[in-house]
């Protein structure tokens, strides 16, 4: 009977001494990082982070495209627009586009244009839910 009370006793004594004030350590980092939920606006944390992503689904490349059709044709804002959402990487000799992912090869901005029209407006209208 002596003998489990010493082993409990020593088995709670060395679990008390392997808790520590510090959490553990790897290298220079503790080895858990737990981070509140509310974080204020002026901390490090928070202004290291970038701004946060509008909410609501990703706009698919398609519907982005037909944004690009509300502008006025033939202007350099809707050229630039499409670039934006695929940018030119111009060739020398660019094969025929079979889709508007190789509207990007071509090197004269009014063939272009006139390639990412031509896809662009070839696309259906999805109905808006």
């Amino acid at each position: 009977m002596r003998m489990i009370l010493a082993v409990a006793a020593v088995l709670y004594s060395a679990s008390a001494f392997a808790q520590a004030d510090k959490p553990p350590m790897v290298g220079d980092k503790p080895l858990v990082q737990v981070k509140p939920k509310g974080t204020k606006a002026g901390t490090k944390e928070a202004a290291a982070k970038p701004a946060a992503a509008p909410k609501g689904k990703p706009q698919s490349i398609a519907v982005r495209l037909q944004a690009c059709l509300e502008l006025d044709d033939g202007t350099k804002d809707r050229l630039n627009c499409y670039d934006a959402i695929i940018p030119p990487t111009p060739k020398p000799k660019p094969a025929k586009a079979k889709g508007y992912a190789d509207c990007r090869f071509l090197k004269e901005e009014d063939e272009r244009l006139a390639c990412f029209n031509g896809f662009a407006e070839s696309i259906p209208k999805l109905p808006k839910s």
